[in-house]
């Protein structure tokens, strides 16, 4: 090689900007360009002649003679003509990611190795970049599935209340068609005939038409007042005032209500013994409860039967039971007891909106209560009403 081409490769080895080290079959290192002095902060002086190791981190730098000999001896390459990253450890001791490859050369005077080493850190940045990027859409994608999967959810409940509301309507209109026809028709056929009753001994017929008409009026008061009921309920138009009142003068309250419900015969005998006298409770809803429930004794009970209403208290907990001995509920209806305009198979035939257990259990749940039952088909059905009591004894 003539002096120019050997000025030519020498200004090539310091122009390269990778770094190049290398080194003899000891792993010391002969020669080392400005762009390996200026990666791992070393001068070309304090290079040459040392270990190549001492530019490794720790694990490589303690195996590497290992790894040395273990190539002379096996011929079998793990870095020398392949070409890894590894990682390199400067002067102040940082760390960093390189790309080695390594090349052999036998000469006449032995081997050198020749490392080229390209710093990695700007690669390594520029993917934790992007792999922080799609951590973050990936993130945004999950955040805005979840969203889309809570609004898909928001829509089938509102799908699913747009669907109830409209079987509700059906079933209003039904119900109404058939509660309100049969009771108009009574009032319109008994005026027109108490207009043909002018004489004065047909007075008992005259009256006799006009119990059908108060009768009638009766029913459709019920089924309106049940409607209403269950529309204020459904609007949150309810809320509970809870005040100190006495026990007996609710359930006083209730039977006076529904005395207009009773069949002949039938008496409502009361027993509060068990109850402390005071309760904190709202009364207008504990009285249209506990109405609900005599009305509905009084309608499915036979005449002349007796109605039980007992009192107790334990645990601060009113306990209020309606007992009636009545056709009782079927084992198969009592699941869907509470539920909206259902009516027990027994109890087809008996003029009704299915509404009203449905509202004493929503009354009994804004007083923080439970309603509960027990019966048998044919021979009644006890209503319990359990209600917390702040009255202390």
């Amino acid at each position: 090689m003539s002096q120019d081409d050997g000025r030519r490769l020498k200004a090539l080895f310091e122009m390269a900007t990778d770094g190049i080290i290398t080194m003899n079959a000891r792993g010391v290192m002969e020669n080392v360009n400005r762009a390996a002095c200026e990666l791992f902060g070393y001068t070309a002086d304090e290079l040459r002649g040392q270990k190549v190791n001492m530019l490794m981190s720790f694990h490589d730098r303690t195996h590497h003679d290992e790894y040395l000999e273990r190539y002379q001896r096996t011929r079998v390459p793990h870095i020398i003509g392949i070409g890894r990253e590894v990682t390199g450890r400067c002067k102040d001791g940082r760390e960093f990611p390189l790309r080695l490859a390594v090349s052999e050369a036998k000469l006449a005077e032995g081997t050198i190795y020749t490392g080229i080493l390209h710093d990695l850190s700007e690669f390594h940045l520029a993917k934790k970049r992007v792999d922080d990027l799609n951590k973050s859409l990936e993130s945004k994608v999950i955040e805005r599935t979840a969203a889309l999967r809570a609004r898909e959810a928001e829509l089938q409940r509102a799908l699913g209340k747009e669907r109830e509301l409209n079987e509700l309507k059906s079933r209003f209109l039904s119900l109404a068609s058939h509660e309100f026809k049969t009771p108009l028709s009574t009032v319109l056929s008994s005026a027109e005939l108490i207009e043909l009753y002018t004489d004065g001994e047909q007075q008992p017929k005259r009256q006799r038409h006009l119990d059908r008409i108060k009768d009638a009026v009766g029913q459709l008061t019920e089924v309106l007042n049940d409607f209403l009921s269950l529309s204020q309920l459904e609007q949150g138009e309810i809320k509970p005032v809870l005040r100190k009142v006495r026990l007996q003068n609710v359930v006083s309250a209730a039977i006076e209500a529904s005395e207009g419900q009773l069949q002949p015969g039938q008496e409502i005998l009361v027993d509060l013994s068990g109850a402390r006298p005071w309760i904190v409770t709202d009364a207008k809803l504990l009285r249209r409860i506990l109405i609900n429930l005599l009305s509905n004794a009084a309608k499915y009970s036979p005449a002349a039967s007796p109605i039980h209403v007992r009192g107790s208290h334990e645990g601060g907990v009113i306990k209020l039971e309606v007992q009636d001995h009545g056709i009782g509920i079927p084992q198969e209806d009592r699941v869907h007891l509470f539920d909206r305009f259902y009516r027990a198979r027994n109890a087809e035939n008996i003029k009704g909106t299915g509404l009203g257990l449905n509202i004493v259990a929503q009354y009994v749940e804004l007083l923080d209560g439970s309603v509960s039952f027990t019966s048998r088909e044919g021979e009644g059905t006890t209503f319990t009403i359990a209600l917390p009591s702040a009255e202390k004894a």
